[in-house]
């Protein structure tokens, strides 16, 4: 039996369902192999459709959401239906399972509200700082408006709801200190360091290649400051300046732009170059992935972008994949030598350096040797999982706030 048998948490994420939610669900994984009930609330996804589940010990709770939200007014209705749901389920695993802590991954900044009403019953407040919410929006609709404020003011109020935080890098560390006003002994860094049981390379398929010799591969949500359009100008590059076509371009994931991007993809004469395979599960993705003998990274240069840990770059480090992506701060903190930076923001440059890894194989094979060292040495989630206990040690074994 271990000390942490009868603790109980509650973790609510909105953004994405579990077990799609790599972090999220390592973190689950992680505390039920320690000894806590977990329960998990999120929302149906494709793939994850039951209201109902447990998977490895986890206890999952699913809502329904009314849309995929677009524009400001969208992302509100989207918001606020899911913490009606979350709170209604929240009573709901209070009744059947109970809970000591609420485990609050954001997107959204709402969830507070949630974990402000049952500290006042005593349960404790974890936060756990996946995005940074004024910078998201300020990249998703170019300004600083009324709504760039309320994002400030949800930030904060979170971080004075929270006994503990959770940063996923040290630019978000100095967040939480800083515009969050926490307790810098009370923010914890937990890497979201790819899980080494799950990302796996497998088999390379011809098929990815459409007849072409090279596979350019992509993994990640599809939107506005993912910078695909800025990656299809860089296809544009190497197919119509370079006269290059011996390469396939793999993108993986869906999200809000998806269907403008396979669009743009068509208009500029690039979708014999471009395959999109939408959201898929990851037989499909990791079958892409070790086929690629690059991948790639083409987030566009925001403040947002510059201080984010990139799970894709993690991902295709572990598979031993050479990187091209823009020269963003946490981008280099993580790949380093493992990855080619391209001039923020050219999308001929971004496209010359994936020609120059191509035609240079014993570079490749030397980055991608670099890059899975890195992280089976240092940044693999096996050494981030005891500092995730260490933190929740922590808020269970402190007094008051």
């Amino acid at each position: 039996m271990t000390a942490s048998t009868g603790r109980r948490v509650l973790i609510i994420v909105e953004n994405l369902p579990v077990p799609f939610d790599r972090r999220v669900w390592s973190e689950a994984t992680t505390l039920v192999k320690a000894g806590y009930q977990v329960s998990i609330i999120c929302p149906k996804g494709k793939g994850s459709t039951a209201s109902r589940e447990v998977i490895d010990g986890v206890h999952i709770y699913r809502h329904s959401l009314p849309l995929d939200a677009e524009g400001v007014l969208g992302y509100a209705l989207e918001y606020s239906a899911a913490l009606f749901w979350e709170f209604l389920l929240s009573l709901k695993v209070a009744w059947q399972r109970g809970f000591d802590v609420i485990h609050a991954c954001n997107p959204p900044d709402t969830i507070f509200l949630i974990g402000g009403f049952y500290r006042l019953f005593g349960k404790k407040f974890l936060f756990d700082h996946h995005d940074i919410n004024p910078e998201l929006y300020e990249a998703k609709f170019g300004r600083r408006d009324f709504g760039w404020k309320l994002m400030v003011w949800l930030e904060r109020m979170t971080f004075r709801t929270a006994n503990r935080s959770l940063a996923t890098n040290e630019s978000y560390r100095e967040i939480a200190i800083t515009r969050g006003g926490m307790d810098p002994d009370k923010v914890h860094i937990v890497r979201s360091g790819p899980n080494l049981d799950r990302v796996r390379e497998v088999e390379p398929d011809p098929a990815w290649r459409n007849g072409r010799r090279f596979v350019v591969g992509y993994v990640g949500v599809i939107g506005k400051q993912e910078g695909l359009d800025l990656l299809l100008e860089s296809v544009s590059h190497l197919v119509n300046v370079r006269k290059r076509d011996d390469m396939q371009f793999v993108i993986c994931g869906g999200g809000p732009e998806l269907e403008a991007i396979k669009a743009e993809s068509a208009t500029m004469g690039l979708g014999d170059y471009v395959t999109f395979t939408g959201r898929c599960p990851d037989e499909t993705l990791f079958s892409a992935l070790s086929t690629s003998d690059v991948c790639v990274n083409p987030d566009r240069p925001t403040a947002m972008n510059d201080k984010s840990t990139m799970n894709k770059i993690m991902e295709y480090m572990a598979l031993g994949k050479p990187i091209v992506q823009y020269d963003l701060r946490e981008g280099r903190f993580s790949a380093q030598e493992a990855s080619l930076y391209a001039t923020c923001t050219d999308p001929a440059d971004f496209g010359d350096k994936i020609a120059e890894l191509l035609d240079d194989p014993e570079r490749r094979a030397a980055m991608g040797a670099l890059g899975r060292e890195r992280v089976r040495n240092e940044l693999a989630w096996n050494y981030e999982a005891p500092k995730l206990l260490a933190a929740y040690e922590a808020l269970f074994t402190a007094r008051g706030k």
